[in-house]
């Protein structure tokens, strides 16, 4: 086996499946995707894997698990040095792992909370939403990336749940670019890199993966 042997697991519609594929774009690392089918039944593979949440994305090291997201994109950032992800100095680490937190258990629950929702509950939601939005504004500041100049692993964090914004803004509606127009353009300018532009799903896709979801849940 080789020494970068490695193994996505997989669901194409996944916002944090999105991160490690991000990331691994960006070290330039090559990577077999095995594609879970959640709503069907989980592979053996993946309960194996990960048998604690067994959820995806799960990256297969040399037949080594690493699980949840934020965790898998730490992993690949310290096992490949080149290009650095996270910053040089420990205080900029230490900033990029509160911001990567704060995202981790705000902005998707956040998001779910607006399609899961209706009249009263749904417009409390929405502010919630692009209250959490505007707080991530006010951490870039002026720079065009939340690390400064360059793109790096807060982005990483948060542009693979940004693949479901379309979706929040048609059952919220409303239009991040209107509400919050810094996240807006940093949304665009992610999309300009290669590693982005192939790892996100199309919107319109995801926009009707989350209408059958919530069939599923009794909301239509």
């Amino acid at each position: 086996m080789s020494k970068d042997d490695l193994v996505l697991l997989d669901f194409c519609w996944s916002p944090f499946s999105v991160r490690v594929k991000v990331a691994l774009a960006e070290k330039g690392l090559s990577y077999e995707v095995k594609e879970e089918d959640l709503m069907g039944g989980k592979s053996d593979l993946l309960l194996k894997s990960n048998p604690i949440y067994e959820k995806v994305p799960v990256l297969l090291h040399n037949g080594k698990p690493i699980v949840e997201s934020t965790n898998i994109v730490y992993y690949i950032d310290e096992t490949w040095d080149s290009p650095q992800l996270l910053p040089t100095s420990s205080y900029g680490r230490s900033r990029a792992r509160f911001w990567a937190d704060f995202i981790d258990k705000k902005v998707f629950d956040a998001g779910c909370t607006i399609w899961k929702t209706k009249g009263e509950e749904l417009e409390v939601a929405k502010k919630e939403f692009i209250d959490i939005l505007k707080k991530l504004e006010g951490a870039m500041g002026d720079h065009d990336y939340f690390g400064g100049d360059e793109f790096g692993f807060v982005d990483i964090v948060l542009i693979g749940l940004s693949s479901w914004f379309f979706a929040y803004e048609k059952y919220g509606g409303f239009e991040v670019e209107i509400e919050c127009p810094k996240i807006g353009a940093w949304i665009k300018k992610c999309k300009e890199r290669e590693s982005v532009a192939k790892a996100m799903p199309n919107p319109q896709q995801v926009y009707e993966f989350v209408g059958m979801l919530r069939k599923m849940h009794g909301i239509e």
